[in-house]
């Protein structure tokens, strides 16, 4: 008998259920580290595969304090996929509150080092019943403090290292302490990227990256202006740029109390007309960049990473402090006076390779890992709960004013007074956050016009 068939047509198979959104927060204290969070929580969300991507919402806050970047300052940190209108505000307690609220998934904390713990502690304090899992790591060339920044970040699930480099050393701070280095994880720094370097017929350009606080002195950053300029002056077809962070009276994730603004304006018979101030997105200066030239700054791995002629300046001796030493090896340290001459330097692939730069084409794997260990902590059943080194039993006489900054208790809970009770109302609202924004306005003068003030009188 023949088999029976069916004028039916098959029924059309049911759609996939929608899958939730990953709700990622990412808090910063300065433009560097919300440009790092922000590109740091793309980096670790993207799907191998578009087609089952599991949509993202990524919320941006800003820590409250002396170097909260300004509009300007985040319009210029470049395209990070948050819009700089949904950025907002907070204290670490509202910020406490609002992943308490909110239900995160992940949380990014790019901050100092003593935000990191504070705000590990003030989350463990919370007892969520499902915690978010927690990333940190540096904004760039970790050059000083490696202890005390490393061991005020451990308790996080993930501390990112910007290369195998990085990763080596963390790893064995933590293990020299008899802590768990398990959340060290190698990455990269998640802002490299841009065209290779090309060099343009009648273009020739030179690039100062300046830092806020590389170097101090006066003496020290006049004499680099005044090389810079000198050098502008002996080469007159060559455009030379000075690459500032910020304009007088904004703060950057270091404090800047000797603004090359101001002193570019003292220089003796003025600036020569190949010589010009710059502000901007970084990646944006490198595209029309011949030569890079700085002290230490971060933009030099920028650079390296697109194969742009680079060079770490000695003039002022290779030390700890300047953080130049950090490139030891490179072969990119050279003088004013050999650049001066016509002299280019020649990275070394060796030290190169070791430094995350990835200028071999390896930079779009190097999230791989980071990105497969935040999955796995996503999908388990349940995270354990946070445990920082410092405690009030390891760090009695530390620990405790690390949290009081932030106005936390010594076990991570808000002090009395630290969060304002919400007022109803559009009204109260309102003139609740115009009496902050003057206060903010009085604190950030105050740390940014009379504290260095202050300071230099005290140094007379």
């Amino acid at each position: 008998m023949p088999p029976r068939t069916s004028n039916t047509a098959d029924p059309a198979p049911t759609p996939a259920e929608p899958r939730p959104a990953l709700r990622v927060a990412v808090l910063a204290d300065s433009d560097t580290r919300w440009k790092w969070g922000a590109l740091t929580a793309r980096r670790l969300t993207a799907a191998a595969d578009e087609r089952v991507a599991r949509p993202v919402e990524v919320s941006g806050l800003l820590l409250r304090g002396r170097a909260t970047p300004t509009p300007r300052q985040l319009a210029e940190v470049g395209e990070v996929g948050i819009e700089a209108e949904k950025v907002r505000e907070v204290t670490a307690v509202e910020f406490l509150h609002t992943v308490r609220d909110e239900g995160y998934d992940v949380v990014v904390l790019a901050l100092v080092g003593g935000g990191v713990q504070a705000m590990l502690h003030g989350l463990a304090a919370l007892d969520l019943p499902r915690r978010p899992v927690i990333v940190t790591g540096y904004v760039g060339v970790v050059y000083e403090k490696l202890a005390d920044g490393l061991l005020l970040r451990h308790g996080a699930d993930v501390v990112l290292a910007n290369s195998a480099h990085d990763a080596e050393r963390f790893r064995a701070v933590y293990e020299g302490v008899g802590a768990d280095a398990s959340a060290v994880t190698e990455a990269a720094l998640p802002f490299l990227g841009g065209a290779p370097y090309r060099a343009e017929e009648g273009r020739d350009t030179v690039v100062f990256a300046a830092q806020p606080s590389v170097p101090a002195s006066r003496a020290d950053r006049t004499y680099l202006l005044r090389r810079l300029v000198e050098h502008a002056r002996l080469h007159p077809r060559r455009e030379v740029l000075l690459k500032l962070r910020s304009k007088p009276g904004e703060h950057t994730t270091h404090i800047e109390e000797l603004p090359y603004q101001k002193l570019a304006q003292k220089v003796p018979g003025g600036l020569p007309p190949n010589f010009r101030l710059v502000y901007g997105h970084m990646g944006e200066v490198l595209d029309r960049t011949d030569l890079l030239v700085t002290v230490s700054s971060t933009a030099a791995l920028e650079s390296l990473h697109r194969r742009i002629p680079t060079a770490v300046l000695t003039d002022l001796g290779v030390r700890e402090p300047l953080g130049n030493h950090h490139f030891v090896g490179s072969g990119l340290l050279t003088s004013w006076d050999r650049l001066d001459g016509g002299y280019r330097p020649r990275p070394d692939g060796e030290w190169l390779s070791g430094q995350g730069v990835a200028a071999d084409g390896s930079y779009s794997a190097a999230y791989d890992t980071a990105r497969a260990k935040v999955a796995e902590l996503l999908d388990g059943s349940q995270l354990p709960p946070l445990a920082p080194y410092y405690t009030p039993a390891t760090a009695p006489g530390y620990l405790p004013g690390i949290l009081a900054r932030h106005h936390l208790a010594p076990d991570g809970t808000p002090l009395p007074g630290a969060a304002a009770p919400q007022e109803p109302g559009r009204v109260r609202g309102a003139v609740r956050e115009t009496v902050r924004n003057a206060a903010r306005g009085a604190y950030r003068h105050g740390v940014q016009r009379v504290a260095p003030v202050i300071r230099r009188m005290g140094e007379l």
